[in-house]
Parts: C-alpha cells; structure tokens; sequence
C-alpha cells in the first residue's frame, strides 16, 4: 500500500494514498468539527457533498481555506486546523447558516443532541450579526414522519441515506440559491411520495429538519379521560434500547443490578396505562400464523403446486411491506398474509381481551410503543379498523416514550422493577428475538420445525441464521427437507433480494427482511445509534441473552397462545384466526403513477 507523510498541526502523519485529511486528522486523534460531513463505516454509508465548509482548514502555500471533508493529502503538506483564519472562517460560516434557521431550541426535539446546537456552541456563537429573509416552506406532516425544510441545511445526508442505502428515492434536492431544499418528486408531500417511512432520514438529520410525528397529546388525552381502558404494549427491541436516554449503556436489558424492562413497565403505570402488556405475545401468535402459512405454501410447493407464491417473505416490517406496495408491487402476494406483531395484538386487544372485560372495543384504546416510525402510518391503515375504530389506536416511538417519562417527571433510575399483565403479556424466548435481524425467521424455524416433522427440537439456536451482515443465506434442515432462507436488513439490501424473486431465480423457501438496519433494534424510532454497529450489536445481545434466559423457547410452548386458539380463535390459520390476524396489500405504486402522469399532462 502506497503511503504518504504530511504534518497536521505540528503532528507527523502518515496515511495511505488517497486519504482525506479528515480522516487522516481523525486518526491522530485531532477533531475537525463537521456538518453535512458524515461517515457510517459499519453500514458501507458516506454523505461528502462538501456543501456545509465547516471543516475549512489552512494548506501551507495555498491562498484559500481547504474543505478537509473533499481534500486529499498530499505529500508534504502541511495542514493547520485551528488558526485564527480557520476559526474565523468556520464562525462565519455558521452564523450564515443560523441567519436562516429558525431560533426554536427550546421547543425543538432535538434540543440537547442537534449537531448544530453542538456546533455554534464550541464555537462560542451567542449572537447572529447576519440578518435576512428567512424560509417559509410549508411543514409536511405525514403519518409517521414531519418535513419541516425551514429547518434544513442542506447537508443532505437524507438524500444519501434514502437514494443510496435504502434505494428508496423518494428524496431529493430541488430548486437553488435560497429555495433550495430536501423534497419528493414534484415537491408533493411525504404521504405521496414513494416513502416507505422506515424514518433512516430522520436517524441522519442534524438539525430536526425530519422527525418522528409526535402524538403525545392523544395519548394522554386518552389517559385522561375516565370513560376509556388505556393499554400499552411494548415491543422487543424498545427495552434494549429506551435506556440509553436515561444513561444506560446500549443494550441494557438485564444487566446486573438493573432491568429496564422492568423499569419500563413501572414506568408506563406510573404514567397511567390501565394494562401493561408485551408485544412479544402477539410476536409468538405471529409466529403461529406465519410458520403455519409457510408450511402450508411449502407443502405446496413440494407437491408441485406451480401456483403457489415461494418464496414467501416476511410481513412484519411496515416500512418493507410498503417498500414492496411502492416498487414492486406485483410481487406482494409472496409476502405473509399475517399481521405483524403490533396489528395482531390491537386485534386481540379489541377483540378476546375486550370480551373478557366486558367492554365495547370503542372504550379500549390501544398504545404501542414501536422502535419504528412506519409503525405509526401501519397503524392509520384503513384495513387495521373496524368499522371505523383502528385496532391500534396511537403508536409512540422509543425516543418518544422517553420524553412522555421525562415530562411525567418520572425518575427513571429510581423505579422499581414492574411486570407486564396477563393474559396478554406472556412470552417465550422466540418472541423476544423478533427485534434483530434474522429473528423473526429464526423463531419461525423452531417453530415449524416441530410442527412439520412432528419430533422435538432439541437445539433451539439457529446460529446461522444470526448475524448483522446486510445479506444472508442459509439452509435449515427440517429432517431431511431442505429449507432455503435468506435474510437481509435495510432496503437497499433487501431490493438485491427481492429482484432475484422478480427474476424468478431466488433459492430461498423463505425470507426474512427488516427496513432499518441491524432490524428494530436500528429502528427509525430508537435512540439514534450514527451508523455504530457495536451499538447494534449489544442490543441484539441483550435480546439474546433474554431469550437464553426464557424457560420456554418456542412461540407453540406459549400455554396463554394455546388457550387463546382453544378459547377463540380455533387453529392457526383457520377461518376466525385468518379474519382477525391476516390481511392483504395493494399496488401503492400505481396511485403514485397516476399522479405522476396527471403532473405530466398539466
């Protein structure tokens, strides 16, 4: 490897060729602050547009400041990063970006962890000597995600993140000089764009100029009022990760001397929740009904049924269920019919928990507390009501949770361990590992496995199917047939996959996918982990941990799953489970394209 020799203020460096001299600062140890600059090196991510000049530095023999984001090292060179000039250089620079940003700190999310605010503030700016015209962009409230462009800088790691790692494209820059901003196609607004609301935009933005729609107020207006049951349930990748706004390490569950689970639980009835439940139920009812369905279609498919939709992909994620309706939408008749997760309890919520309190389901209301932000718009999805009446009510994200026990004033630390209720709240170990990638295919595994070979699974650990690569793949041996799998989390991993099933050359049986990556323990809506994949990678431990840690390991051992079927719903797809817990998908692309053809025609 060819190498080169430079000095970064009076430090000897040596770096291979080709080396920014960021980098090559960064790893001497000399901090070059940076804005529209970022780097996610576990996730294969880099936003360079070299727009922001924060990160300015002085060349020896060269006239102008140098963007040490875009400048490669050259031998020799001599690079100073905290001149006068540099120092003056980047305040000016940040007072004409805050000449332009609206002054909300204080009422800002954000607040607190904007890099912006970290910015001007080691800059020592407490006054903006420039004054001008300011944006007026309208502000774009969509189901699950807010575009406020009066915020934007322009860094547009969005973009990046939504064009180049998730392959989405719905998110692109428009206009120029003052007008320029981050939008869709047409500048139409996000609930008619080719937005998949997985809300990786909202984990990259600086500034809040896209964030998590806030329904808090619902949510304690539903607490107050005396007429309504308030029930909360929490998914598994919320716990490994809500602690981390509280001063836990990531992926603190059960470590020692500490459960956030439990706190967690405390915490939502000292809020005021009437019932505390676990989504993990309804993750190994999922199980039931999507392993049942696989074993149906893969029989099959073994009997030479030419009809039947394999592979058959996984319908847990919203923002990948939707990411199939936008842009291949002739191939949803592979995804699972079962509901994720979160729609499946509303249903049982409002359905067999409802009876048993002898209660309209109008007066229960249902809070789920997702690490997504896509979860909010599966939840305003027509066809998760009745008559009228969604089957999830409000869904709040991990960030926002920990705000609405901030602004309880709830000591969090201090909480004793709570549980969650029954019936609703018991769950094995294949549940709990739904929240990382290679989960929910690894709990159907254990699952199907005993129901199709009739033998009992002693190994329980699928190893191979575990993991943070972006694709996957293995074999599963179901005594002596051959399952195919493959796994992939964020989108742009996934559209691999998924084109190879368009093609008609995908091996697999099954696919797992998740939009965000690492699964939900990266959701859109956690605390924002900047690409750090050790990060990740203690969440996921925590869950498996958990999981090693449940006396029973298989979704069909749950004994509260097996008196809901005995009660209520019959057998695992059967004709009162399958109207309750099963639903289809549409061709989301086609209403896009009718407004796209409608702009043309004007």
């Amino acid at each position: 490897m060819e190498t080169i020799q430079l000095i970064i203020d009076n430090k000897e460096v040596e770096v291979p060729k080709g080396t920014t001299i960021l980098d090559a600062a960064k790893s001497v140890g000399i901090h070059i602050p940076t804005l529209c600059y970022m780097k996610l090196e576990d996730l294969h991510y880099e936003n360079n547009p070299g727009a922001c000049r924060i990160c300015v530095v002085e060349i020896e023999g060269r006239r102008n400041l140098a963007p040490s984001c875009k400048m490669e090292c050259t031998e020799g060179m001599v690079v100073r990063t905290h001149t006068p000039r540099v120092m003056n250089a980047r305040r000016t620079v940040m007072e004409l970006i805050l000449s332009n940003h609206p002054a909300e700190c204080l009422t800002c999310s954000s607040n607190g962890h904007c890099e912006l605010q970290k910015i001007a503030h080691d800059l020592g700016i407490r006054e903006i000597r420039y004054k001008g015209e300011m944006s007026t962009f309208t502000i774009d409230r969509s189901p699950s995600i807010v575009r406020n462009m009066n915020k934007c800088i322009m860094c547009r790691r969005c973009e990046t993140m939504c064009n180049t790692i998730q392959t989405v494209g719905a998110l692109t820059a428009v206009n120029r000089g003052f007008n320029a901003a981050v939008s869709t196609a047409f500048e139409r607004d996000m609930a008619g764009s080719t937005c998949s609301y997985c809300g990786q935009c909202v984990s990259v933005c600086p500034v809040n100029a896209l964030s998590g729609r806030n329904t808090q107020q619902p949510v304690l207006d539903a607490l107050a009022d005396p007429t309504k049951i308030v029930i909360a349930q929490t998914a598994p990748a919320v716990r490994t990760a809500l602690g981390r706004d509280f001063g836990y390490e990531p992926g603190t569950l059960v470590p020692i001397g500490t459960n956030v689970q439990g706190k967690m639980a405390a915490a939502l009835r000292r809020i005021g929740f009437d019932k505390v439940f676990d989504t993990n139920f309804s993750a190994d009812l999922t199980i039931m009904e999507e392993g049942t369905e696989l074993l149906h279609r893969l029989g099959s498919y073994l009997n030479g049924d030419k009809e039947v939709k394999i592979p058959l992909m996984t319908s847990c994620c919203p923002g990948w269920v939707s990411f199939v309706e936008q842009h291949f939408p002739e191939l949803r008749d592979h995804l699972s019919t079962a509901k994720s997760p979160q729609q499946m309890f509303g249903a049982i919520a409002k359905s067999y928990f409802a009876e048993k309190l002898g209660v309209d389901r109008k007066d229960l209301v249902g809070v789920s507390i997702m690490p997504c932000l896509a979860k909010k718009y599966e939840a305003s999805r027509p066809e998760f009501s009745v008559e009228g009446n969604p089957d999830v009510d409000y869904s709040i994200y991990t960030r926002e949770l920990a705000r609405l026990i901030r602004y309880a004033n709830i000591d969090f630390n201090e909480l004793p361990d709570g549980e969650f209720d029954r019936p609703l709240g018991e769950s094995t170990g294949a549940s709990v590992i739904f929240g990382t990638t290679g989960g929910v295919i690894e709990a159907a595994c254990r699952t199907a496995y005993e129901l199709y070979t009739k033998k009992n699974l002693d190994k329980v650990d699928f190893e191979e199917l575990r993991g943070l690569e972006g694709i996957r793949s293995a074999t599963i041996d179901f005594n002596g047939t051959p399952v195919k799998i493959g796994i992939a989390h964020g989108l742009g991993n996934a559209r691999k996959l998924i084109e190879e099933v368009k093609n008609g050359t995908s091996p697999y049986h099954a696919i797992e996918v998740m939009a965000c990556p690492g699964g939900c323990i990266g959701g859109g809506g956690q605390p924002f982990h900047r690409g750090r994949m050790e990060v990740l990678r203690r969440r996921a431990a925590a869950l498996y941990r958990e999981d090693a840690n449940k006396p029973l390991r298989k979704s069909h051992e749950n004994p509260y799953i097996q008196q809901l079927y005995s009660e209520y719903l019959g057998e695992p797809c059967g004709p009162k489970a399958h109207k309750l817990l099963h639903t289809h998908y549409i061709d989301r692309k086609e209403v896009i394209g009718m407004y796209i053809e409608t702009e043309k025609s004007k």
